[in-house]
């Protein structure tokens, strides 16, 4: 399975954006997702102000409402009746961004992947970059016809609790974590009530944050590599990222996919669950071999 890219990379830039937003294959999504208790409403700043075009996806409310952890991935055909109503076509090409530079979009990203629809990237740099470098902006709650999607679930992208356990038993693919390095050690509580505090046994840490620069995009590979290696972390293995709730794990899966590996997993139950079950096994400290 190969990723069709106008880019040759999982991201589009706002200059590509800018000259491609009338094509009428172009279906552009604003991701933006708040962290809990942050007091902003990602659907009111989008009908206040965004991309010229772009429909909203919520990800609390496109996922599994039957499953008590926090946006977990919808069934197939649940995700496919939701984007059908942003216009999402067979042959669509999809851009999605956020408002905080590369953050939420990543996971929407990883959702259609998972989806099994490839033609798909995350705008560098988001709104803030669109914004810096002058390009419009519109308000209000833009509108597109029914689209056709049709979801065909790509199960190796996601990875579950059980299986998770075995990849850490068995030695199948090394676990990455995003999460700050103080939760990754315990050293600093989890933000959400109830969970343990550690990492799984053998997992190693890579914070999101590090992999975004300053200005809000995704760093280049020249200097995504050396981080992904002092995490130590060999490309040429299976990787699963994992974070507290599957949205900052998606950020490490893009930069992976920049550096030639599109194919990582993701824990979607990530810290939310592992955290919140006794039985999962943990440790606290540094990453341990």
């Amino acid at each position: 399975m190969t990723d069709a890219s106008p880019t040759g990379d999982p991201t589009v830039t706002v200059d590509w954006l800018f000259e491609h937003l009338e094509d009428p294959d172009l279906v552009l999504i604003d991701a933006t997702w708040f962290m809990p208790g942050t007091e902003r409403d990602a659907r009111a700043e989008h009908a206040r102000q965004h991309i010229p075009g772009a429909l909203f996806l919520d990800i609390d409310e496109v996922s599994d409402h039957s499953n008590p952890l926090p946006h977990m991935l919808p069934e197939p055909h649940d995700f496919a009746t939701q984007v059908r109503r942003l216009g999402v076509e067979p042959n669509s090409r999809v851009v999605v961004y956020d408002t905080h530079g590369v953050f939420s979009a990543p996971r929407v990203w990883w959702m259609f992947r998972v989806m099994g629809h490839q033609s798909v990237w995350v705008l560098d740099g988001g709104m803030p970059k669109w914004i810096a470098e002058g390009h419009p902006i519109e308000s209000g709650w833009p509108q597109k016809p029914h689209g056709e999607f049709k979801s065909h679930f790509d199960k190796s992208l996601v990875r579950a609790f059980d299986e998770v356990l075995t990849d850490l038993t068995d030695g199948g693919a090394q676990l990455l974590d995003a999460r700050a390095s103080g939760r990754f050690t315990g050293e600093v509580p989890e933000p959400r009530p109830g969970l343990r505090s550690g990492h799984m046994p053998g997992a190693r840490n890579l914070p999101s944050n590090e992999v975004v620069a300053a200005d809000g995009t995704l760093k280049p590979a020249s200097e995504l590599a050396p981080l992904f290696a002092k995490a130590g972390i060999d490309l040429d293995r299976p990787i699963v990222t994992t974070c507290g709730s599957g949205i900052s794990a998606a950020i490490l899966a893009l930069a992976l996919a920049r550096l030639g590996r599109p194919r990582a997993a993701v824990y979607d139950g990530s810290w939310t669950e592992w955290g919140g079950r006794p039985d999962a096994p943990m440790v606290t400290g540094g990453a341990d071999a």
